[in-house]
């Protein structure tokens, strides 16, 4: 009898950044919006195709649609880097990277929002069809990786309560030194 065994969770992060949809047919990537009221989002595509991590094309996969959710986020490093050069320029700097990533996908320049150094992580799906989903979060995160998109490596499966105090207490003892905000 197994009804007492622990229950087994993905674990991962909570990215601070902007939450991005990004459609593929037959994989390619033909639209890009943001979550916008939760209804309608804005169409950001001609943006999204600045960021290098995120693949025009997913390797092996020919579904009629997948959509693939995630968030465009800056790294602390890069929002520092950027905010110095903004200050070598006389430019007003920036207040925090998500703010920051979140106006660069917005910009209705996509040279202005390649300027920025945004990066992406996948971690969800909308619209599928015509692609199996594999039986659980972490198989469809490492299908994620297998096509092309960058998923983040903080992630653990783990059994019970204990198992996510564990995985919260190791990330907390980290925290600071990630180089992006949760």
């Amino acid at each position: 009898d197994d009804t007492d065994a622990p229950v087994e969770y993905a674990a991962e992060l909570k990215f601070d950044g902007l939450a991005i949809s990004l459609r593929y047919e037959h994989g390619l990537l033909v639209q890009a919006a943001t979550r916008g009221d939760g209804e309608v989002g804005e169409d950001v595509t001609h943006n999204i195709r600045t960021i290098d991590a995120i693949p025009l094309r997913l390797k092996d996969i020919d579904a009629p649609v997948l959509e693939v959710r995630g968030e465009v986020y800056m790294r602390r490093d890069a929002f520092d880097a950027l905010n110095a050069r903004q200050r070598a320029n006389g430019d007003k700097t920036f207040v925090n990277p998500r703010n920051t990533a979140a106006g660069a996908v917005r910009q209705l320049d996509p040279a202005m929002a390649r300027a920025r150094p945004m990066r992406f992580f996948a971690y969800g799906l909308g619209d599928i069809q015509g692609w199996t989903v594999p039986p659980t979060h972490s198989a469809l995160l490492d299908a994620f990786a297998a096509m092309g998109l960058p998923v983040n490596a903080d992630r653990a499966v783990v059994r019970g309560a204990n198992g996510l105090v564990d995985f919260h207490r190791r990330v907390g003892e980290r925290r600071d030194a990630l180089p992006f905000d949760i």
